[in-house]
């Protein structure tokens, strides 16, 4: 993708002295792409940093969902330092080498809110001064990054719910509501499976099926467990958003796949409509796009974020 040379700004910088750290499992991380810990408040972050080469329009802050973590955002790092932008992937607190606080309070939606609000406060202060900030949030992400925009929106020059939703499901598909010990039941079988395959030689899985199946038996089962709850249980919060970026003048987006099985397209798409926001298919993808369809992704958040940033 070709830059559009009035929205370049200063040089691109070279990283600070932030901590260097060995990467999670045996995911590939491409040339160009830093491994590092954010040291904030709530305790260590591991992330991925990815600089262009040349000059910089922008940067931004991408936040995983609930059994994911930094990696899902690799197949997209480079692509979007190649098209000018400064961007860092975290692992939320208690995805695998992230720090892991005991009790599922340290998991609340508030707690996770001020991660992201720290990790941009970080991101701004010592990787990217000076630079328009556009904050993604993906599926379970995107509850806690629009509870950290409610807070305060001020750190961001727009925001992307990813193939994320208004709102929890607080019915089954059978249309019973589900209860909070089905969920917890249903979150402590799936680790424990997880568990236990890692102590095989998990030969008949693909190497991203390995490296999930890692993941998760290595995630906070208590952080899972509160996670997963939150996902049934979370009200809407879609006008409020319309409020605060109304009031901010703040930019948002709306993006899924044509395939997302995850969060529903209909309660997506109308989200978008009552947020008035700029409302974006990717063609061939499901709920990660950004594995699916990475080059059409990574210029789809780029057009977005040129566009909020000009």
């Amino acid at each position: 993708m070709a830059l559009d040379d009035s929205l370049l700004g200063s040089a691109a910088p070279a990283l600070p002295d932030v901590p260097r750290v060995a990467p999670y499992g045996d995911r590939e991380v491409p040339d160009g792409v830093e491994v590092v810990g954010l040291d904030v408040p709530a305790g260590r972050l591991t992330a991925l940093v990815a600089a262009p080469a040349g000059q910089v329009r922008g940067a931004a802050l991408l936040v995983p969902g609930f059994t994911g973590s930094k990696e899902d955002f690799l197949p997209v790092l480079r692509p979007l330092a190649d098209a000018g932008w400064l961007v860092l992937a975290y692992s939320r607190r208690g995805q695998p080498d992230s720090v892991m606080p005991a009790g599922s309070d340290a998991y609340a939606v508030e707690r996770e809110a001020r991660d992201v609000l720290d990790v941009a406060g970080l991101l701004r202060e010592r990787l990217a001064p000076g630079l328009p900030l556009h904050l993604l949030g993906h599926s379970y992400g995107g509850i806690l990054t629009r509870a950290a925009v409610l807070v305060d929106p001020s750190p961001f020059a727009s925001y992307t719910m990813f193939c994320s939703g208004p709102h929890g499901w607080a019915l089954g598909p059978d249309g019973r509501a589900v209860s909070v010990d089905d969920v917890v039941g249903s979150v402590r079988e799936s680790v424990g499976l997880a568990r236990a395959a890692v102590h095989g030689p998990l030969v008949d899985l693909t190497p991203a099926q390995r490296f999930e199946t890692r993941r998760l038996a290595d995630a906070h089962l208590e952080g899972l467990e509160a996670s997963a709850v939150t996902l049934q249980l979370v009200p809407d919060a879609t006008d409020e958003l319309a409020a605060v970026a109304r009031a901010h003048a703040l930019p948002v987006h709306v993006v899924h796949g044509d395939a997302d099985d995850a969060w529903p397209i209909a309660w997506q798409r109308e989200m978008a409509e009552r947020l008035g926001a700029r409302y974006t298919v990717v063609p061939g993808a499901g709920h990660s796009p950004q594995n699916d369809q990475p080059a059409a992704t990574a210029q789809v958040w780029s057009e977005f974020w040129a566009g909020a940033a000009s």
